[in-house]
């Protein structure tokens, strides 16, 4: 006969009520749900603050980017660890707090689903960031196509920045909101355009080339991807900085053979000529940019690499 001390027993109880009062363990359900989507940092005596709009799925790579045969897009594409059958685009947009201004540029998408589900987010991104639309003061637009100047205005007409000042090119303006844009192949453009920015004309501000219109802020005109479009030198301090726009939407594609074109520019040769003489600029002088389709967050520098140019992503200023 088995023979049990009291000590043994009593020990061997309790080893079993220990665990049968703790639950079982299981594997951690899946968040779903992204990380807050914003990156803020100093920016000499400024403080920058990137938000996205979502990514913008543009397709078949082969479809946008024109003049290079599909072998080399699926090369470059492959040789730098990107998706060969959709060429995906973020939506970087920059608000720029001076101290004095809080400045945003471009706005995104809005309600419109013109390049899918994914657009739009510009609104809640802003409040991830704790940015109140209230307080902006500036929206500053590179030019007035469907992913930029879209996030002005509600589906049922109110302002997002309802005490926002807007700034513009004139050639933009006039071109994209003309009525007869609606009869073209991109008449969704020309209708969100006007849906956004004609409401907005008693407080439209048009810029000019080489104007500084906001304290630090200076239009470059950069046309060709639009008749009007523009880029923004922004300088804080002893800080500068390329705000870039649609010079070019892809980090590979239209950097290591810049004379190739894209299927949305207005006029693609022009468009390819402005964007080899600002990433020309840029390589040689060293001067960071921020890029509205690439990667979030888009900032960092561009450099001289055969007969074009690569992108490198700038490190993220993570405090500490």
């Amino acid at each position: 006969m088995l023979s049990v001390s009291r000590r043994s027993f009593i020990g061997a109880a309790g080893a079993s009520a220990v665990c049968a009062a703790a639950p079982a363990l299981a594997r951690a359900p899946m968040v779903k749900a992204p990380a807050p989507y914003f990156y803020r940092a100093p920016f000499g005596s400024a403080e920058i603050t990137i938000v996205s709009d979502g990514t913008l799925p543009l397709g078949d790579p082969n479809a946008s980017f024109l003049g290079l045969s599909k072998d080399e897009i699926a090369k470059q594409l492959t040789d730098n660890f990107l998706p060969t059958s959709n060429a995906v685009l973020e939506q970087n947009i920059l608000v720029l707090n001076t101290g004095d201004k809080l400045a945003l540029f471009d706005t995104g998408m809005g309600y419109s689903k013109a390049f899918g589900p994914t657009t739009g987010k510009l609104m809640a991104t802003l409040k991830q960031a704790g940015i109140d639309p209230k307080d902006i003061d500036a929206v500053v637009m590179s030019h007035a196509h469907i992913d930029h100047c879209s996030g002005c205005m509600t589906q049922d007409g109110q302002r997002n920045f309802p005490n926002a000042q807007y700034y513009i090119s004139q050639a933009d303006f006039d071109y994209w909101t003309k009525e007869d844009g609606l009869s073209t192949p991109l008449k969704e453009f020309y209708a969100m355009a006007r849906a956004n920015l004609l409401p907005n004309r008693d407080r439209m501000v048009f810029f000019k080339d080489g104007q500084e219109f906001l304290p630090g802020v200076t239009a470059m005109a950069a046309p060709g991807h639009t008749v009007g479009h523009t880029i923004f030198m922004i300088t804080s301090g002893k800080e500068s900085m390329a705000y870039i726009g649609d010079l070019t939407h892809h980090p590979v594609l239209l950097m290591k053979r810049p004379l190739t074109e894209f299927a949305f520019d207005t006029d693609p040769k022009q468009s390819a000529q402005t964007r080899v003489r600002y990433l020309t600029m840029f390589a040689d002088t060293r001067v960071p940019i921020l890029a509205y389709h690439f990667a979030w967050p888009g900032l960092g520098n561009v450099v001289r690499e055969g007969d074009g140019f690569r992108y490198l992503p700038a490190p993220l200023n993570m405090g500490g």
